[in-house]
């Protein structure tokens, strides 16, 4: 199982970061070792004063797939969850000045906390997909997968141009605006449209 994970799919997030809004599909991994589970608690990592939440919407591939036609995308994945991208910001900063890959600042231990699945047969627009995190009960991102610059689709026949897909691996769609620091003892809920699906706290 891997993690694909899509930066800047939002334009409106781009620019929040100072980041142009790429033209294609912006790609990055996690490995396994960054999945976390169950609503388990995060645990600050001491590497970073500056770790940010990125809410997502998380797709489960469903079968084997490469040089996969957009068309034909909606048939490689059955359930969505909500994931969070944590992101250690003062390191991707540094890395970014230099021209250096971001995994220090993305991959690092239980940095994808992600949700159960859910039947994508279940949303009745998974192209009008409200989905929100709050923190200590106060609203700090929401998105519309309608906002996104790469659809579903898209990013699904995009990346297995290049890497193939295989039946469990994740591909975290993007984030929307919103994007801040995290402390110890935050409490963070998530939700797709009015259901959580995320509960857990920063210790």
């Amino acid at each position: 199982m891997k993690i694909i994970a899509i930066g800047r799919n939002y334009a409106e997030h781009a620019k929040e970061l100072n980041n142009p809004v790429p033209g294609l599909p912006v790609i990055f991994m996690k490995p396994d070792t960054a999945l976390l589970k169950d609503n388990k608690p995060f645990y600050h990592p001491a590497f970073s004063e500056d770790i940010h939440h990125e809410i997502e919407i998380v797709l489960k591939i469903s079968k084997e797939g490469k040089h996969i036609n957009e068309k034909f995308a909606p048939d490689y994945f059955d359930e969505i969850a909500l994931g969070v991208d944590f992101t250690a910001r003062d390191i991707q900063q540094r890395h970014k000045e230099k021209g250096l890959p971001w995994e220090l600042a993305k991959a690092f231990d239980n940095s994808a906390p992600v949700s159960a699945f859910l039947p994508k047969s279940r949303f009745a627009d998974l192209h009008n997909l409200n989905f929100r995190l709050d923190i200590n009960q106060q609203t700090r991102q929401q998105g519309n997968t309608q906002n996104m610059l790469f659809s579903f689709e898209y990013i699904i026949a995009f990346v297995s141009q290049y890497i193939t897909l295989k039946k469990g691996d994740l591909i975290f769609t993007g984030t929307p605006q919103g994007v801040s620091k995290v402390n110890v003892g935050d409490r963070l809920q998530g939700y797709i449209e009015d259901q959580q699906l995320l509960d857990f706290y920063v210790k």
